[in-house]
């Protein structure tokens, strides 16, 4: 596991593409690379602040916000003949 207090570690962005997932697990472990590009720091690649934690889903959250109108699925023949391609926009 990767010292959390070390100090930035300097990695070329040609050797970042070739061992991507390699230097993505040490950043996991709290690691903080500076991403360079002919010896210029250009990116700093480290693990977020706080880690985003989502709620799971709850089913029936939105009931009563979203309905559909009476009529959702009735369509005027010519829209229909549109929409299959019998017919054309009017």
């Amino acid at each position: 596991m990767t010292d959390k207090t070390q100090e930035p570690r300097q990695v070329d962005v040609r050797a970042l593409r070739g061992r991507l997932m390699g230097y993505l697990e040490e950043v996991r472990q709290g690691a903080t690379l500076l991403i360079t590009s002919q010896g210029a720091v250009i990116a700093e690649l480290r693990p977020p602040a706080v880690a985003e934690v989502r709620a799971p889903r709850q089913p029936g959250a939105m009931r009563g916000r979203i309905w559909l109108e009476a009529d959702f699925d009735n369509l005027s023949g010519d829209m229909l003949g549109v929409i299959e391609g019998d017919g054309e926009e009017t």
